[in-house]
């Protein structure tokens, strides 16, 4: 087994500055988790990308743009106003929302 990159007293540094309380056992396991997660990182670090194009996304999908258009609203202000359940000057009328 590896030795451990992570100390106890890194660990408790970290849960200080996280201000977080460990128990030994925490402490122990939280160093081993640690440790496990660099070693991870240093797997992926080994791996040969040099011809490898970035990715940002898998799926081949696109974004299908437009040109905004102005057209015509089907329906006047009045009509859409007829079907508010309250207007006053010209706007919907609604209850007060804030006290």
């Amino acid at each position: 087994m590896a030795k451990d990159k992570f100390s106890v007293n890194e660990v408790d540094k970290l849960a200080d500055l996280a201000r977080i309380g460990l128990k030994d056992e925490e402490r122990t396991d939280l160093t081993k988790s640690l440790t496990s997660v660099l070693e991870f990182v240093d797997a992926l670090n080994a791996v040969d990308t040099k011809d490898v194009k970035p990715t940002s996304q898998v799926t081949g999908l696109q974004d299908v743009l437009r040109e905004d258009e102005v057209v015509p609203c089907s329906l006047s202000r009045d009509e859409l106003l007829a079907n508010a359940p309250a207007v006053q000057d010209g706007y919907v009328k609604v209850k007060r929302v804030l006290q």
